[in-house]
């Protein structure tokens, strides 16, 4: 069953005031509002495809590893999104992600949604506290959120950057 989830890796990544980035997505009308997020190449580590992610929708370099969630978390499509997934020749129906936490130490100014001009994924960024997110998030990935932001909050709550070597 597994072969039928694409492989994927989900970033949390906060800053120095303790909120975390949302992204607004590029390929919608609205402000449909996601974690950075993308797909684990066969044989590639789930820590170097949450670098390589971050850095391709974002730009983002200035970050650290604080922790990778223990197992996988699972959604499902919607009947749209899957449909549409399958027009692209994409046989899954769903996805299992990898979740990572990283801290910024960087500006906003290194944020570009351009790094990829190829594939741009995003238009807009906010950073809110991690309870908001599952809030801003499509239906179908709601309680993958919810179960993230259960996980990494005490995490963000209590990291100190002094300890962050």
């Amino acid at each position: 069953m597994s072969g039928l989830y694409r492989k994927n890796v989900g970033i949390v990544l906060f800053n120095k005031d303790k909120k975390v980035l949302v992204c607004a997505r590029a390929d919608r009308q609205d402000m449909n509002w996601q974690f950075p997020q993308g797909g684990i190449d066969d044989g590639e580590d789930i820590v170097k495809a949450a670098f390589r992610e971050l850095g391709e929708e974002t730009g983002i370099t200035s970050a650290s590893l604080i922790a990778v969630l223990p197992e996988p978390l699972r959604y499902d499509f919607p009947p749209q999104v899957l449909a549409h997934a399958q027009s692209l020749g994409r046989m899954f129906v769903g996805q299992e992600q990898s979740w990572v936490l990283l801290f910024f130490s960087g500006d906003d100014k290194e944020i570009r949604f351009d790094a990829n001009p190829e594939e741009i994924e995003f238009k807009a960024f906010e950073w809110i506290d991690i309870k908001e997110a599952p809030k801003r998030i499509v239906p179908f990935k709601k309680m993958v959120y919810t179960e993230v932001a259960k996980a990494f909050e005490p995490l963000i709550l209590n990291f100190s950057q002094g300890n962050n070597k």
